[in-house]
């Protein structure tokens, strides 16, 4: 892989990780119309850890005030847990399932689920299920209150983002918005939520990665310092983005791509 590679895909995977539109499916198909080789789970999961420093970084004061709140419940357990406590318990439930899904599909992940017609599928589907949401729910409810049976259901619906295409975000911030979250709140859960999961995932596939011949160590450095500046200016844009706007933009472009990318495939391109 070459350094305009990594860093082209660096920029990719920040731009698209926390949009609800699937970085997974930008990292397989932009390779494809480029002719580059496909850079493989292992890469995709590992370039993923410039934007988990992104999402740290930017909700590095609430992640704080998680931990602390944490530690005084655990130390004081007479009193109620701080709703900062109670956050973080969720966060780790909520993860518990695609840790479990994303051990028992490896395989399926690294291999067959990548091929470009699931990719397309999933985009089509996942968005006019964003659509369907976007018009029917309530969209009440604030970040404090969120319930302890919110969080399981929304790390369900995570585990439907091993399917590349699918999207991390997208569909977590589905799930939370179908159970009356507002726009705002659901987007930051669902980048709290990614958190344990993408570090998991990149922990666990960066030595394979480093050992690989494939990618020199300052090429992978640069994707991964683009995927850091990206990511951030891609959640700080969204999360204003969504105060004021709908989803419907991030449905169109699904269908539209997802439906190119068909046509493609139909005329032999891909």
């Amino acid at each position: 892989m070459t350094t305009i590679e990594a860093v082209v895909l660096g920029i990719v995977q920040g731009i698209t990780e926390f949009l609800p539109i699937s970085s997974t499916a930008h990292l397989r198909v932009v390779p494809a119309l480029l002719g580059w080789a496909d850079p493989g789970a292992a890469f995709t999961a590992v370039l993923q850890l410039g934007s988990l420093v992104a999402v740290i970084g930017y909700f590095m004061k609430d992640l704080l005030a998680m931990v602390g709140a944490s530690v005084r419940a655990l130390r004081d357990r007479s009193r109620p847990p701080e709703p900062a406590a109670r956050h973080l318990l969720y966060i780790i439930i909520g993860t518990i399932p695609v840790g479990i899904a994303g051990i028992a599909l490896k395989h399926k992940v690294e291999g067959s689920f990548r091929a470009l017609w699931i990719i397309a599928a999933a985009q089509i589907i996942v968005g006019l299920a964003l659509a369907v949401v976007e018009k029917i729910s309530r969209k009440t409810r604030g970040e404090g209150d969120l319930t302890l049976r919110d969080a399981i259901i929304i790390g369900c619906a995570q585990v439907l983002a091993l399917v590349p295409g699918v999207s991390r975000s997208g569909i977590t911030l589905l799930a939370a918005m179908a159970l009356g979250l507002e726009r705002p709140a659901a987007a930051r859960f669902s980048f709290l939520l990614s958190v344990p999961a993408v570090a998991a995932a990149g922990i666990f596939e960066l030595p394979k990665v480093l050992k690989s011949h494939e990618v020199g160590h300052a090429t992978l450095a640069l994707g991964l310092a683009a995927a850091v500046v990206a990511s951030y200016a891609s959640i700080a844009w969204l999360l204003k983005f969504l105060r004021t706007r709908t989803t419907i933009p991030f449905v169109v472009y699904r269908v539209a791509l997802g439906t190119l990318i068909f046509a493609l495939l139909a005329a032999g391109r891909l």
